[in-house]
């Protein structure tokens, strides 16, 4: 059997053994189990997340979409910060990053030091934008929509903070168009879920965006070189309707 076997075995093993142990564990072992999830989303979760969101191809992602937010933006799931680099300096007036995860925030907040532009940090998560209405010129959110638990309530803040003529840039992973490739996102979900801090992989991204009171200006979908299940992408601009 080729290496390459080998591992992609015994990947598969661990995802089903540890996605499964709340269920296999007995009652005894229920607070151990949840205290060691709490230290993994904590100390382990948001490296594997800076690491696997800064792989080549989501990074060229990102490449493609945040260099056309102008004015004054708010990022929506900035995360560890993966998305600074590309914003164009000479369009940028502010950046607004909501998040409210800590532990990711304080690595997007050592990558802001570098910039020529602001970067003021939020602690909250998508359904509580504590911003004004019509403020903002440009919402950009990448890799996000995958994870927030009510898509629809999130999406109408970001309506209600665009500005007229503002919009929504979006890059997201999701549903995929080819039925076998479905079939296994639907298969791994509640264990990748589990594991991934609620990043779902069978999200109908174009569908949620509309639901949440958005027209949808340009799309562009693909499969991103990576792991089939969560590399199927959907990238473009809405505006609200």
């Amino acid at each position: 059997m080729h290496k390459h076997s080998k591992k992609r075995q015994s990947y598969v093993v661990l995802l089903f053994t540890a996605g499964d142990l709340h269920r296999w564990a007995p009652d005894a072992c229920g607070k151990r189990h949840e205290e060691s999830m709490g230290l993994y989303s904590r100390y382990i979760l948001p490296k594997v997340v800076h690491f696997t969101c800064g792989l080549k191809p989501n990074m060229r992602q990102r490449e493609k979409v945040v260099p056309r937010a102008r004015g004054r933006i708010l990022e929506v799931g900035i995360g560890s910060g993966l998305n600074l680099p590309y914003y164009d300096a000479a369009k940028v007036s502010k950046v607004w990053g909501l998040d409210p995860a800590p532990e990711m925030t304080r690595m997007a907040k050592q990558a802001a030091g570098f910039l020529p532009f602001e970067v003021e940090f939020i602690g909250l998560p998508g359904d509580e934008i504590p911003l004004e209405d019509n403020t903002i010129d440009t919402v950009v959110v990448t890799y996000t929509l995958c994870t927030i638990a009510a898509t629809t309530p999130a999406l109408r803040q970001i309506s209600r903070v665009l500005r007229p003529g503002g919009e929504l840039i979006f890059c997201e992973h999701g549903s995929a168009p080819d039925a076998s490739v479905r079939r296994w996102q639907d298969r791994l979900n509640p264990i990748w879920k589990r594991l991934g801090g609620g990043c779902n992989l069978n999200r109908p991204i174009p569908a949620l965006i509309e639901a949440g009171g958005f027209r949808i200006k340009d799309l562009d979908t693909m499969y991103i070189p990576g792991w089939r299940p969560a590399s199927f992408n959907y990238w473009g601009s809405a505006v609200p309707r």
